[in-house]
């Protein structure tokens, strides 16, 4: 059975998920055939291999081209149903975007179906989400698996002024799922990151008896001189 493990050292965000499957073998041009049946438009997506801290990574940049539309979380599953995506990918997508909006609502006190904000609308937000469930189902991983979260600490800018780190959102995601502080005054868990991989890994640990096939490197953005900004996914057989 082909599974994942997603080693997190340094944290996990929809870009490095989006990276680190593209550095297992996803084929770009199958993503944005898949990425176009969602019928969005205004964007470009550029993958590279770069070095961070020596170690060589699939780094994922989505460009956004023209003014995007404020969406709710209502707007972001009709459009999901609506596309041509399989029934499965659409599935699994509106889950974790569902999960993100609880999360949301729950903070903002409004109701789910009416979370209307910049992280749940951003096209990127929309591409890494849908995009890491045609990933995984086009590498044909059964079962993932992944290490403890690690949470930084500080304050951090968004749409909704300053916050604490980890954002609101990230930790109501991460209820009963095994974290840890580090003293890194970054952001590391994103609620996006947050939402994709709680929605797919059935446990958190240590990684499982398996022979490892490969192992992708997907880039972050966050910068440091002592850590590198990368999450490590392994790729191989249970047994």
């Amino acid at each position: 059975m082909l599974a994942a493990y997603f080693d997190c050292f340094s944290g996990i965000a929809g870009d490095m998920i989006l990276g680190a499957l593209f550095d297992l073998g996803l084929d770009l041009d199958f993503f944005k055939k898949e990425l176009k049946k969602l019928g969005v438009s205004g964007y470009e997506i550029d993958v590279k291999k770069i070095e961070k801290n020596h170690i060589s990574a699939c780094d994922v940049y989505i460009k956004t081209l023209e003014e995007q539309p404020f969406r709710s979380f209502k707007d972001i599953k009709n459009l999901i149903k609506k596309s041509s995506l399989s029934k499965d990918v659409q599935g699994k997508s509106i889950k974790i975007f569902e999960k993100i909006a609880e999360a949301e609502g729950k903070i903002h006190n409004i109701d789910v179906e009416r979370v209307h904000f910049h992280e749940i609308g951003a096209v990127d937000s929309i591409i890494d989400v849908v995009g890491a469930v045609i990933g995984i189902r086009k590498l044909g991983i059964e079962k993932v698996y992944s290490s403890p979260l690690p949470l930084g600490k500080g304050f951090v800018k968004c749409s909704h002024g300053v916050i604490p780190v980890p954002a609101p959102a990230t930790v109501e995601i991460l209820r009963n799922i095994p974290v840890y502080q580090t003293e890194r005054k970054q952001e590391l868990v994103t609620p996006t990151g947050a939402a994709v991989i709680t929605s797919f890994a059935e446990e958190f640990g240590v990684m499982p008896s398996m022979r490892i096939n490969k192992i992708g490197y997907g880039a972050g953005k966050t910068k440091s001189e002592d850590y590198p900004s990368l999450l490590r996914v392994f790729l191989g057989e249970l047994f």
